[in-house]
């Protein structure tokens, strides 16, 4: 397979051989809004302008990987308050709401939900729609039972 062809299915390489990253966005109670998916080797802050675009909310609870001055300039334009920790190479280290943290367990629990389906956590679709497509389908699912 060429690297380009790669790249256009949002396969990254590792050592382990192909990998690709889910990036979510869910509303207060974990339910899933939007999905991107990007090669492995991607950094995450590169998707959260796309994810965040026309959501609004109270709060942008994020891991570390999310945490940049474009991503915190961003929220705070749309009226979303950023909540999460900075990133140990930060020069000026940004506080944050500890207790509202917390409830990033919430996005943590969808993507275990997520990894329950073997199709997903081993990326068996060949291709980046169809793999997506399963991704979007798995909410549903999930409601059904």
């Amino acid at each position: 397979m060429s690297k380009k062809k790669q790249e256009s299915e949002c396969l990254g390489r590792s050592c382990g051989g192909f990998s690709t990253k889910i990036h979510a966005v869910c509303d207060a109670l974990g339910n899933p809004i939007r999905f991107i998916l990007t090669a492995g080797q991607e950094p995450n802050f590169n998707q959260a302008i796309p994810l965040l675009t026309g959501i609004s909310g109270d709060y942008l609870l994020a891991d570390r990987g999310y945490d940049s001055d474009k991503i915190v300039e961003f929220a705070e334009e749309n009226g979303i308050k950023p909540v999460f920790p900075p990133k140990k190479n930060r020069i000026i280290q940004i506080i944050y709401d500890k207790e509202n943290y917390k409830e990033i367990n919430l996005v943590e629990h969808l993507f275990l939900k997520l990894k329950h389906f073997r199709r997903i956590a081993t990326r068996y679709n060949k291709t980046a729609t169809t793999s997506l497509a399963f991704i979007h389908l798995i909410p549903t699912i999930l409601l059904i039972k």
